[in-house]
Formats: C-alpha cells, sequence, structure tokens
C-alpha cells in the first residue's frame, strides 16, 4: 500500500468500464480494471447500438472488427396483434448524419470480446478478472479499493486517484458513496429468448414491434443465425413457464413454420425486469458512477448499454485533461451537469415509447390502429424517429451559449466524409477543433495548431457547412467528444475558450475498410 496511486481504477468490465478504460489510455492515462468474471459474461443482452454509439465504436478502434459481427437494421416496424403493419420508419443502412448506420444489431458477448482484445493494444491498461471489489475508502488525495481474489480467497488494496464505478445496477460503488436509484415508475417484466438458426423466416430486416397490450413482443434479427424475441409477460408467468419447447413454441409460431423447429438451437431463455431509474447524484468526491450504476432505461429505444458508452465518451477526456494538468479539476462536475439530464431524458423517451405500445387495453388497439398509420404526417416527427440525433447536452462550464440561444452548442457534430475519404471525427481524433465557414488565415491556423487542436474549414456546398449556416454559426469550438462547445463569428472569436490540450493517440484499425471519397 507504499506504492504510488494508480489514476485511474474501473470497477466492472462491460461496455462502460472498457470503453473508459480504452479512452484514457488513448490519452496516455494508466487504469486497473477490476471485474469479478474471469472472462467475458456469456449471456446475450443488450443487442442494439445507434449511430452515435458505433462512432464511439470507430473512436476506440474496433470499428471494421464490429461491423463483421452486427447488421445494420432497417429500421422500425409497428405491428398490431394480428401482425399487420401499423406505421414503417426506414432507416438507411448506409448511415447518415453519425457517418455509420443509424441502427446496428448485435450480440453484446461478441462486442465485449472485441473490446477485451483492444485493450492489448494499450499498455497503460490492466485488466484483472476473478476479483470482487468489497469496499472503497477515502485517504487524503486518492481513494483505496480493496477486494477479494475469488479463486485464492486472498484479500488486496490498490489506491487510486479517482474511481469509475461501472459495475452495474447493483453497485457497490454506488453504495459505497452514499448515492440512491430514484425509481421514475417504470416496470415491467418481459421473457428474453435468443436462438440460433441457419434458417431464414424471410422477414423484413428491422426491428418489429407488436403493439398488444394482451403480449406485447419484440423481434429482430442480431446476426447471420441469431435471433432475438421479448415478449411481456402476464400476471403470475416466469421464464420457468417457457423453458421447454413445446411451452415456447406458442409464442413464436407467428414468426416461424412448423417445419422450422428441428432448425432451432434455444440460446437462452432469461427473464428481465425492465426498469427506470436514475441515481440521485453520480459523484462521490474522486468517485464517479458511469452506466446501469447511474441510470437504468428501459430498452424500448435499445439506449441502455448506448448511455453508458456516452458516460464513458464524456468523462474520459475530461479525466485525461485534468491528470495531465491541462485541465482545471472543476470541469469534472460538468460530467453530471451534461449527462444526467441527458440520460433522463433518453429514459422518459424509453418509458413513453414503452407504455404508448403495451398499455391502454383494446382502446388502446384501437387508437394505435387509427393514429399510427397517419404519424408520418406530422411534421418532423419521422426525421426525428430516424435522424439518429440524440437530444443536446445540458449547459455547463464545457457547453456555452447565450441564454436564449441554443444553436449547435451540446449537439453532437456531423460526422461527414471530406474530399480525401476521412470523416470528420477521424480530423478531430480525440482533440479540440475550430471548424469555420470562412477559409482561415494562417495565423487562425498556428493559433489553433499551438494548442493541440485543429483548424477545419467547412467549404461551401458542404453538408458540413449546411449544417453550420442550419445552425446559425460560422465558426465552433468542437471539444475531443465530438461536442459542440461553443459558437462564434470568427475562429478567433473562440480562442479564449480553447486550452491547450494534448492529442489522443490511436492506433491504426486492421482490416478496416478503405474509405471512399466523397461525392
Amino acid at each position: 500500500m507504499n506504492a504510488a496511486p494508480i489514476p485511474v481504477v474501473i470497477v466492472g468490465a462491460g461496455p462502460s468500464g472498457l470503453t473508459a478504460a480504452t479512452l484514457l489510455a488513448q490519452y496516455g492515462i494508466e487504469s486497473l480494471v477490476l471485474e469479478r468474471w474471469e472472462g467475458v459474461y456469456p449471456q446475450p443482452r443488450a443487442v442494439h447500438l445507434d449511430g452515435e454509439i458505433r462512432r464511439i465504436i470507430e473512436t476506440l478502434g474496433i470499428g471494421a472488427g464490429f461491423d463483421a459481427i452486427a447488421r445494420p437494421a432497417l429500421g422500425l416496424r409497428l405491428v398490431d396483434p394480428r401482425h399487420r403493419v401499423l406505421a414503417q420508419f426506414d432507416r438507411d443502412p448506409a448511415g447518415g448524419r453519425n457517418g455509420f448506420p443509424e441502427a446496428n444489431l448485435f450480440d453484446q458477448p461478441e462486442l465485449e470480446a472485441l473490446l477485451r482484445a483492444n485493450l492489448a493494444r494499450y499498455p497503460a491498461v490492466s485488466l484483472r478478472g476473478g476479483v470482487e471489489v468489497t469496499g472503497l475508502t477515502v485517504e487524503n488525495d486518492c481513494v483505496r479499493v480493496d477486494f477479494d481474489d475469488r479463486a485464492t480467497g486472498g484479500n488486496e488494496s490498490v489506491r487510486a486517484r479517482y474511481v469509475l464505478g461501472c459495475d452495474g445496477a447493483n453497485s457497490l460503488v454506488r453504495a459505497a458513496i452514499g448515492a440512491h436509484m430514484r425509481d421514475l415508475r417504470f416496470e415491467q417484466r418481459w421473457l428474453v429468448v435468443d436462438l440460433a438458426t441457419t434458417i431464414d423466416p424471410g422477414h423484413w430486416g428491422g426491428v418489429h414491434q407488436v403493439c398488444d397490450p394482451r403480449r406485447a413482443a419484440t423481434y429482430m434479427r442480431i446476426g447471420v443465425t441469431r435471433h432475438r424475441w421479448e415478449f411481456r409477460l402476464r400476471p403470475g408467468e416466469s421464464a420457468d413457464d417457457y423453458r421447454d419447447p413445446d411451452h415456447l413454441w406458442p409464442l413464436l409460431a407467428p414468426w416461424l413454420a412448423d417445419a422450422d423447429r428441428e432448425g432451432l438451437e434455444l440460446v437462452r431463455v432469461a427473464e428481465y425486469t425492465f426498469r427506470a431509474q436514475l441515481a440521485d447524484r453520480w459523484r462521490g468526491g474522486r468517485v464517479f458512477l458511469l452506466g446501469d450504476a447511474a441510470h437504468l432505461t428501459p430498452p424500448f429505444i435499445g439506449q441502455g448499454m448506448g448511455a453508458g458508452m456516452r458516460d464513458a465518451a464524456n468523462l474520459s477526456w475530461k479525466l485525461a485533461g485534468v491528470l495531465r494538468g491541462e485541465l482545471p479539476e472543476s470541469v469534472l462536475a460538468t460530467y453530471e451537469t451534461e449527462r444526467k439530464p441527458h440520460a433522463h431524458m433518453m429514459i422518459r423517451l424509453a418509458k413513453l415509447m414503452g407504455l404508448t405500445m403495451t398499455e391502454g387495453g383494446e382502446l388502446g388497439n384501437r387508437l394505435r390502429g387509427l393514429l399510427a398509420p397517419r404519424l408520418h404526417r406530422l411534421p418532423g416527427l419521422t426525421e426525428t424517429i430516424i435522424s439518429g440525433e440524440s437530444p443536446p447536452l445540458h449547459r455547463s462550464a464545457l457547453v456555452t451559449a447565450p441564454p436564449l440561444q441554443r444553436g449547435l452548442a451540446g449537439r453532437l457534430v456531423l460526422n461527414e466524409r471530406m474530399a480525401d475519404g476521412r470523416r470528420i471525427d477521424d480530423l478531430i481524433a480525440g482533440r479540440y477543433a475550430v471548424i469555420t465557414t470562412t477559409a482561415p488565415s494562417p495565423a487562425d491556423t498556428t493559433a489553433v495548431e499551438q494548442r493541440g487542436g485543429v483548424l477545419l474549414h467547412a467549404m461551401s456546398g458542404t453538408a458540413l457547412h449546411r449544417w453550420l449556416r442550419a445552425g446559425r454559426a460560422a465558426a465552433v469550438l468542437v471539444r475531443p467528444d465530438g461536442t459542440v462547445q461553443t459558437c462564434g463569428r470568427t475562429p478567433s472569436d473562440l480562442y479564449s475558450s480553447l486550452p491547450s490540450f494534448t492529442p489522443s493517440t490511436r492506433p491504426a484499425q486492421t482490416g478496416s475498410p478503405t474509405p471512399k471519397a466523397a461525392d
């Protein structure tokens, strides 16, 4: 215990913890990840991530590997109890504003295996499995983390400058800082069924949502041979009622022909309770909560896992800047200020979607039959659903805008592909960026580059230029996580907000597709 503190200890090696460890390592920050499981948790869980999270996947350096295990979804189809289409929201599998498909279906254990394998490229990260964290203790300018080796029964401790609690819904870290989950009044029990088969049932390649208070259901194909169904359980039912394939078949029969039964491999039948919860506070001194430790989102808009990865992307660069002495410690307060309202809003959207699809009895079914086919006529609704853009971040010390004019501040920058084939994210590459609609001067370029940033010119006629003009901005300052920090009329208007910040270092991806030139 006399050794120098580790800069960051991360409790939990799920997607949130692995994302944080990787991003910190790209900034040269050492971390130790402590995980109770020896290897990847084998059971399927999350199956969807959106275009914004796909951008984080690319930043982590596993984009090509992820594309090999994922399927772009074609959108969302709402169907009635007889599986007649009520409404359909199509998405372009080639992607849109985020540069990647806006709905991606995958198997979580395969993603976690990619994330773990990727850590080997970063010597700054140590991952230790098979350990159980038992307590946290504040000691002057650090935190002592106590844990047990599950194989030997031995007790050990390490000290850390900061601790990230990525240890899930039953978070010990959350309890250790005295935070509590606030119940947002949503709870439903669902049966989750994962099947493998070489048989192609021939369904449309998006997410199917059965809107039926008697038996709401969801279906999606998540891989070449993998399929996911979710059925709302009725009172008195449990997963044990459906472990026998003969009992399960009546639920699957509307989706599969009788001849398909022999070719099915039942991967998992499990019961989940979908909840909406939000921690009352996300920080206790040097300890932060991320992912399910901070929030639980019902799965109806596929944002649960992605919210945790957003947490990691928001906090990691700030923590790196503080540890390197480039940013004041006060910027860490912006993590909860920005992420908590965003997570709360996404939870509310998920609750609304879930209640709309599953409640209301027979009257609800009739109303859905009348209203759903007309949803596309509502101004802006379809674009909102398929755009792939989540709500802007709350104002903070790192998201500044005039009181009555939000503009682009807090929004994620458009990820257009440039003429040389690279996307905006590739050019920003984990550093600060100034983007301007006017041709920059050599002095402007020098001023930005001396601070470790990059100056980009949004040429007239490009999507990036149109995006800036639509947001009434001639120049914007973009943070290392791709979020617009503030807007100005010229690059020089933004210099006072541009800190000296060392860029991240990202190893080249292997097996990545060759970029195409912009049209």
